[in-house]
C-alpha cells in the first residue's frame, strides 16, 4: 500500500520486482531470493518487504519442499553488508529509558555467525571434534569438543576476516557521517579466540582511522557485552552501538521497544562495495497478515516500512544526483512524524504517545491521512 497510496502516484520510478512470498520462494527453490541480492548488487539500491522464514508449522501449512532459510540472511550473505538499525523518533513518543534523549543505532554485523552455523542432534554417546584441514594439504587440526554420554546438541559456526574488517570500516563511516561516538562489545573473557579475534580486528580498523575520528570527535569504546548493557541503560544516547551478528538482532529489538516500537525503527544493510537495502526492522506481523489475507483491516504500523522506501529514494537521489527526490523523501517522512506527533496513530502507538491517543487508525485509513496531509504540504510549497 505504501508503494501504491505514497511513491508511485509522487515519483516516476523504474522498479525491478522479485516476489520473496514464502510459495514463491519455495516454487523457484528459493533461486529468487539470490536473484533478489544480484538485483541490489547490480543497482546499488533496493526495498524489502517483510517476509516469513518458515519453521517447522509454516512448512507443513504450506505445504512446502524444505525450511528454506531466511532471506534476509540470504541476501545479507551475498552482500556481505553491515545492518545499521537507527529509532525515528517523534516528540510525543517518550523513550521508556528515561535517560535516553539521543538515538542508539545498532550497527549489526550481519555475516556468519549463527545464522550460517552447521547445527545437529547428538543422537547418543559419542565424541564430536572441530577438525581444519588446510588446502595445502598435511596434518588436519583437531579440537575435542565434547565427549558425550547422552543424546545432546551440537553448533559450529564461523567469520572471516574480510568481513570482520568491512564490518568495522562500515562502522567507522556510518559514525563519521552520523558524528556520533562507537562502542563495540563482545566476550573475550570467556571466547578468548572467537570473540577476542573479533575486537582486535575491530580496533586494528579503528586505529588506521583514529586521525578522523579525533578530527570529528569520535570517541571509541570496547567494552564486555554485559558490561555495554549496563552502560546502555544508564546513557543518554546518541552512540553507535556495534554488535555481532546475534548480538544486533537481540539488541535492535531492544532498543526499538525501548524508543517506543519496532514499527518505529529504521534499518539499511550496507555493503562494502556500496549497496544498500533498505526494510523496516520488524518481519511480518503474522497474526495482521493472516487478517488481511482474510481481507479483514489491521492496524500495523507503517512506518518503518516507510522509511525503507524514503531512505532509499534519498540514496537513490544521491547516486543519480536528483536532489528532487531526495527532497521528496525527506518531506514524506517529516508529514508522517508531524501526523503521529498530533496523535493521529495505529493501534501499538495509542498507549505509547502522550497524551494517549483516545482511537486509531487502521493501516489503510493512516496512509491515507499520510497521502491527505502529503498532498496539502506540497500544494502549498
Amino acid at each position: 500500500m505504501i508503494k501504491e497510496k505514497l511513491i508511485l502516484p509522487n515519483v516516476d520510478l523504474q522498479l525491478e520486482y522479485y516476489d520473496l512470498g514464502i510459495q514463491h520462494r519455495d516454487e523457484t527453490d528459493d533461486q529468487v531470493t539470490l536473484d533478489a541480492a544480484r538485483a541490489i548488487a547490480h543497482h546499488k539500491v533496493g526495498v524489502k518487504c517483510a517476509t516469513i522464514t518458515p519453521d517447522a508449522e509454516r512448512v507443513k501449512e504450506y505445504n512446502l519442499k524444505k525450511p528454506w532459510p531466511s532471506p534476509n540472511a540470504t541476501i545479507r550473505a551475498y552482500l556481505d553488508g553491515t545492518v545499521f538499525r537507527k529509532p525515528i523518533l517523534a516528540r510525543n513518543i517518550i523513550p521508556a529509558v528515561r535517560s535516553w534523549q539521543k538515538p542508539i543505532i545498532i550497527g549489526r554485523h550481519a555475516y556468519g555467525d549463527i545464522y550460517k552455523a552447521v547445527d545437529f542432534v547428538v543422537p547418543g554417546p559419542g565424541s564430536v571434534s572441530l577438525m581444519y584441514q588446510s588446502s595445502r594439504g598435511g596434518q588436519p587440526l583437531v579440537w575435542k569438543l565434547h565427549d558425550f554420554e547422552s543424546q545432546g546438541v551440537v553448533m559450529g559456526m564461523y567469520n572471516i576476516d574480510s568481513s570482520i574488517r568491512s564490518f568495522a570500516r562500515a562502522c567507522i563511516e556510518y559514525a563519521l557521517s552520523e558524528k556520533c561516538d562507537i562502542w563495540f562489545a563482545a566476550k573475550d573473557t570467556i571466547s578468548k579466540n572467537y570473540h577476542g579475534h573479533f575486537k582486535e580486528l575491530f580496533t586494528e580498523e579503528v586505529a588506521a582511522r583514529v586521525a578522523d575520528l579525533d578530527a570529528q570527535g569520535i570517541h571509541y569504546r570496547y567494552m564486555l557485552i554485559d558490561d555495554a548493557v549496563a552502560q546502555l541503560m544508564k546513557s543518554a544516547g546518541g552512540m553507535l552501538w556495534a554488535c555481532m551478528n546475534y548480538d544486533g538482532d537481540i539488541f535492535s529489538d531492544m532498543i526499538a521497544a525501548g524508543f517506543g516500537s519496532l514499527g518505529m525503527m529504521s534499518s539499511v544493510l550496507v555493503s562494502p562495495s556500496g549497496s544498500f537495502e533498505y526494510e523496516a526492522a520488524h518481519g511480518t506481523v503474522r497474526r495482521h497478515y493472516y487478517e488481511h489475507l482474510k481481507g479483514n483491516p489491521t492496524s500495523t504500523n507503517p512506518i518503518a516500512s516507510l522509511f525503507a522506501w524514503t531512505g532509499a529514494l534519498k540514496k537513490r537521489g544521491e547516486l543519480d544526483r536528483t536532489p528532487e527526490i531526495s527532497e521528496f523523501a525527506a518531506q514524506l517522512e517529516t508529514t508522517a512524524i508531524e501526523l503521529i506527533e498530533a496523535g493521529i496513530v495505529t493501534k501499538d502507538l495509542m498507549n505509547l504517545v502522550n497524551p494517549p491517543a483516545k482511537a486509531f487508525e487502521t493501516t489503510e485509513s493512516f496512509l491515507d491521512k499520510i497521502a491527505a496531509l502529503l498532498t496539502t504540504t506540497r500544494s502549498s510549497t
